[in-house]
């Protein structure tokens, strides 16, 4: 079983490598630790004995994440939203999202900015012999508070992000274990020069590999490492390379 489980990082490390390119030297690389607690469920609490109100869903997370060797705050992350259960494995959702945001994520003027964004996205997830494999196809519009002059772009950032997420029980090693790797694709879907500039095209990717463990019917602990890389082309920073640790919790009523 040991065995296995070194085949599977292998596996997800080259995967990692395949969905991120290698750091160049104009890259910049930085250490970071990410901490989450994901949380969604129905209505049903209302009144259980209308079935109906199950297919309507609430969702809502609070995400903290600091940069620089992990020494200061980078971002934080609160997002609420509502969904509707089109069937027992996809669900439609629309929502908002509040992202305070230092350095070394500011772009040009180097200044902290708040980000509002309105959201909409379309899970499904499934269980299959292998695993559990699951999706998320989310679009962003995103408002920044930044008075920097606008350079010919938009004012709004409009983004696509597809992840693909795949979770392998472990049972040899414990019924409640599962081996975890992810990868999300970041679509700049067009250019934005405020507070920074986005150029439309290729924005990024989280490619990630860890372990969850099923706590009770309600909670999942997922530990892991996330490969960043943030795509900065015509921007007068360079790209970036991030070297997450990830911990998360994720919880569903």
């Amino acid at each position: 079983m040991l065995k296995k489980i070194k085949n599977y990082i292998l596996l997800a490390a080259l995967g990692s490598l395949l969905c991120n390119p290698v750091a160049a030297d104009q890259t910049v690389e930085d250490f970071q630790v990410w901490g989450g607690v994901f949380s969604q469920g129905n209505f049903g609490f209302v009144n259980p004995n209308n079935p109906d109100l199950k297919k309507f869903r609430w969702w809502m997370e609070g995400q903290g994440r600091f940069g620089n060797d992990a020494t200061q705050f980078t971002q934080s992350l609160i997002r609420p939203g509502i969904g509707y259960a089109l069937t027992d494995k996809v669900v439609a959702w629309v929502g908002y999202a509040w992202a305070p945001t230092a350095e070394p994520l500011t772009l040009k003027t180097g200044h902290p900015f708040d980000e509002q964004r309105i959201w909409q996205q379309v899970t499904w997830a499934d269980n299959f012999s292998f695993g559990r494999l699951s999706t998320r196809s989310r679009f962003e519009q995103r408002f920044f508070d930044n008075d920097a002059p606008l350079r010919g772009g938009d004012d709004v950032a409009h983004r696509f992000r597809q992840l693909v997420k795949l979770a392998v029980p472990m049972p040899a090693v414990d019924p409640n274990l599962s081996f975890i790797v992810q990868s999300e694709l970041f679509i700049a879907m067009n250019t934005v020069d405020n507070p920074g500039f986005i150029s439309r095209g290729y924005d990024q990717n989280r490619a990630f590999v860890g372990l969850g463990y099923k706590v009770n019917q309600y909670a999942t602990v997922e530990v892991g490492y996330m490969n960043q890389f943030i795509n900065r082309p015509h921007s007068a920073r360079p790209d970036q390379m991030m070297h997450n640790f990830i911990a998360s919790l994720f919880l569903n009523f």
